[in-house]
């Protein structure tokens, strides 16, 4: 008699995890619990133009490049997406992405909507998108104004952007509020699950059920 096959191990196409928000509604923070407690997800790295900030570390939270080498990568084709945000430029890499999947891994983009929407546009239905709302724009205004990192010019540019961010909220599969950081991660970490779970990306289900049809 054949062996019976693991029914909990199923082979299955990866996640394209994308996560989106204005700057300052806690998309970072999120991101970095869901990393902690998945060890199945792997983040996604982008490349950037933009100067390294203190306390950065190339290859860890951005590859950091010229913008001779990022108008190269776009000539080649190397990014899955990238975009123009406050006069730089981010772009996801392939090939970065394409090894983490054959490693197994879910990945996890943080990611404006314009890079949301270019990816959607390539990967289709491995991808899921969550957009993370701050409870409002006050609080928004407040958290930036907290986190003291920015001028008062660079904040009121940021609120003039995440007005136009929170527009596209209707591109987006989920749309989550984030007046409390522990259930709004833990919203998001039950969409993870409930989208790894779908019948469409269990590419070993076939085998599953004519093994067990026999």
């Amino acid at each position: 008699m054949d062996r019976p096959l693991d029914p909990h191990g199923f082979q299955r196409r990866g996640v394209l995890f994308v996560l989106s928000s204005p700057s300052g509604a806690g998309k970072s923070t999120i991101a970095r619990m869901l990393l902690e407690a998945e060890p199945d997800l792997a983040m996604s790295v982008s490349a950037t133009t933009r100067p390294i900030r203190p306390g950065e570390q190339d290859g860890k939270d951005y590859h950091f490049v010229s913008l001779d080498k990022f108008r190269a990568m776009v000539a080649g084709h190397e990014f899955l997406e990238w975009a123009h945000v406050f006069g730089q430029r981010y772009g996801t890499p392939k090939a970065q992405v394409d090894a983490m999947l054959s490693d197994g891994k879910d990945v996890l983009f943080d990611i404006d909507w314009q890079g949301a929407q270019q990816l959607f546009q390539i990967a289709g239905g491995d991808v899921v998108r969550v957009f993370i709302l701050p409870p409002s724009m006050e609080e928004l205004n407040e958290r930036l104004v907290r986190r003291a990192t920015d001028s008062a010019e660079v904040i009121d540019a940021r609120m003039q952007r995440a007005t136009a961010e929170v527009s596209h909220w209707d591109g987006y599969d989920y749309v989550l509020v984030n007046d409390d950081v522990d259930r709004c991660f833990r919203d998001v970490r039950t969409i993870l699950a409930a989208e790894r779970l779908k019948r469409s990306r269990q590419t070993g289900l076939i085998g599953f059920i004519r093994h067990l049809m026999k």
